[in-house]
């Protein structure tokens, strides 16, 4: 009988260390449930990226306000007999060393 329990007990301690030490283990098991759980919110990342750009070329395809819209914003384009402004803002906070009179600075 002492056998007997002696050989179930190697094989208890031989089976609890393949469980949390060995090949497939539950450290092994958790990690990939980490990586699991990461990989499907890049995947809804990506799936709402290609929702949106599925919209935007059935836009392209359907309606030519999209197209005159991209063409203006992204490629400057502008339709005959249409003039076009572009107003510069003056960049302010830079002075001379000049500017600067005893300490003062001019308007």
């Amino acid at each position: 009988m002492r056998v007997f329990t002696a050989v179930l007990l190697i094989l208890l301690v031989l089976l609890q260390y393949r469980l949390w030490f060995g090949k497939n283990s539950v450290p092994d098991y958790i990690a990939l449930k980490e990586n699991l759980v990461r990989q499907l919110g890049a995947n809804e990342k990506l799936q709402q990226r290609n929702k949106l750009l599925y919209a935007d070329t059935d836009d392209l395809k359907l309606g030519l306000e999209a197209i005159e819209e991209r063409a203006r914003n992204e490629l400057g384009m502008i339709k005959e007999n249409e003039t076009f402004f572009r107003l510069i803002p003056k960049e302010r906070g830079r002075r001379n060393v000049s500017d600067n009179i005893n300490g003062k600075v001019m308007p």
